[in-house]
């Protein structure tokens, strides 16, 4: 049932104007990150506009996040940087086939799942991190070719293009949503730069865009085991970043539009249209989350507006180059600006006196991490350990044990609070082996033996009541704490084991 309910989430009344105005809009923005993000991989343009196209076009028809944008991306770009450098384009197309193909697998294994395990502090941190990237790398069309910063006239004309560019997108919600803000924009400037005759940079500035449909290319590189032990860092790697990425931004879109997508699906679109993309000529990519947000804040929530973007960018490439190459690049900065502010969680500075200090040190570390490296997947996982880190602390220090004596003259040790690697050192402080009596009971009915190292634990604790003649029951221990410990015969040496006959309410977890 709940599958077929989140088939129903994803099934929107389309609306055709604004999802084809939306892809146009998506098209025009992801010109220059295309190109950008090739350069930064030391590609030439075209294999970052090639990967765009087939990237959006196969995300968009079989994803499982309608909406959702992807194409070449700075993520991907990073980690395939040294490979091109030093091996040339021929191994980064074998190194994204082979990357499609770990994405494929991991969306069949339903890895997806594990996204469940990033917690939303290391969201909080990811997007405003995403969001200062967004932001910071628009500062470079304030510099000339030698990295300069502008002055005079040229900075003034920028500027004033910029903002005009910002005041549309935000100001024209405020009368209609007929038509895509972001779009009325991009079109305004350009008709104003063209009509005065304004000299400012254009997209033609950065590269030349004119090119024909992607051409399909087997990779010319050795099919053996040296081959295959080069690339396979790389694609795995890739693969990770990939997925991570396109992962965090689904569930980002779910926020916005209050649905659900699909993250098996989306993973097994990313691998298909990385495969793809290896074969037709494209350095690879995944999730766009600037794209995406331009696309949802515009009122897309179909897959039109995806497939639209990547035809109308294949369009632009093969026949409308000359006239996109005039396109100022004030207005797409001043687009992506926007695309900054929207992304960014205000949200988590009016919650940050309501958050624990462990949540905010998360959020400000992986915030920092991604804004600094640019390596989103290596600050989602810097995030997750950490956050992982911090709940085996806080749960080590709530291990508690009761104590009482009763009328037999046994002790009881009534344990609360799971027994794991963390909370072992602080378990064994509980006992007082040399004054207790001769039969000790440790009770488990409100705690858990969690790993091998509570075994040992217990093992341990056991050994030095045995050792001054005492003897020790462990009671009420859930099945599968029974099961660990039936699994471990061999390092643990207990007097008696009580065996209830009932189940704890810690055991139903169905």
């Amino acid at each position: 049932m709940k599958k077929y309910l989140n088939l129903f989430d994803l099934r929107q009344k389309v609306d055709y104007k604004i999802e084809i105005l939306s892809g146009l809009t998506v098209a025009l923005a992801l010109i220059p990150e295309a190109i950008a993000f090739a350069f930064m991989a030391g590609l030439s343009p075209l294999t970052g506009l090639y990967a765009a196209f087939m990237m959006g076009l196969v995300t968009s028809i079989l994803g499982g996040r309608p909406g959702m944008i992807s194409g070449a991306t700075g993520a991907v770009a990073v980690v395939i940087a040294s490979l091109s450098l030093s091996h040339g384009v021929e191994y980064i197309f074998a190194t994204v086939i082979l990357a499609g193909l770990l994405q494929v697998t991991a969306g069949f294994l339903r890895l997806g799942k594990l996204m469940r395990l990033v917690p939303h502090p290391v969201i909080f941190g990811f997007v405003n991190g995403l969001a200062i990237i967004i932001f910071m790398s628009q500062l470079d069309q304030f510099k000339d070719a030698d990295g300069a910063w502008l002055t005079g006239s040229n900075l003034y004309i920028l500027l004033g293009l910029v903002a005009l560019t910002m005041l549309i997108i935000w100001g024209l919600p405020k009368l209609t949503r007929a038509i895509p803000a972001s779009l009325v924009a991009i079109l305004s400037v350009f008709g104003l730069v063209m009509l005065l005759g304004i000299d400012t940079k254009t997209v033609g500035d950065m590269a030349s865009i004119r090119g024909g449909f992607p051409p399909f290319h087997i990779p010319k590189v050795p099919l053996n085991w040296e081959t295959l032990s080069l690339i396979f860092p790389y694609a795995a790697v890739m693969a990770g970043v990939g997925l991570i990425e396109s992962l965090l931004t689904l569930n980002i879109v779910d926020e916005i539009t209050e649905t659900r997508g699909r993250g098996n699906k989306e993973a097994v679109a990313q691998g298909i249209a990385n495969v793809l993309s290896g074969f037709f000529s494209g350095m690879g990519g995944c999730a766009m989350i600037g794209q995406s947000l331009i696309n949802i804040s515009a009122g897309a929530r179909a897959r039109l507006s995806g497939i639209v973007a990547a035809v109308m960018l294949l369009v632009f490439i093969m026949f409308g180059s000359s006239l996109i190459e005039k396109m100022p690049m004030a207005a797409l900065t001043g687009l992506m600006i926007m695309v900054a502010i929207g992304t960014f969680e205000w949200a988590s500075f009016r919650t940050i006196n309501r958050m624990p200090i462990s949540d905010i040190f998360l959020m400000v570390v992986v915030t920092l991490v991604t804004a600094i490296v640019h390596n989103l997947a290596l600050a989602v996982l810097i995030g997750v350990v950490l956050a992982a880190l911090i709940f085996a602390w806080d749960n080590a220090k709530r291990i508690r044990a009761r104590k009482r004596i009763d009328e037999d003259g046994a002790k009881h040790y009534e344990i609360y609070g799971p027994l794991f690697f963390g909370s072992v050192t602080v378990f064994n402080e509980k006992f007082d082996v040399l004054n207790d009596p001769y039969t000790v009971i440790i009770d488990f009915a409100e705690s858990r033996v969690v790993d091998m190292s509570a075994i040992e634990a217990l093992n341990k604790i056991t050994e030095r009541y045995h050792k001054v003649g005492k003897k020790v029951h462990l009671k009420h221990l859930s099945k599968d704490c029974r099961k660990l410990l039936q699994n471990a015969e061999a390092i643990i040496d207990v007097n008696v084991i009580e065996d209830p006959r009932y189940k704890l309410v810690v055991d139903r977890v169905e």
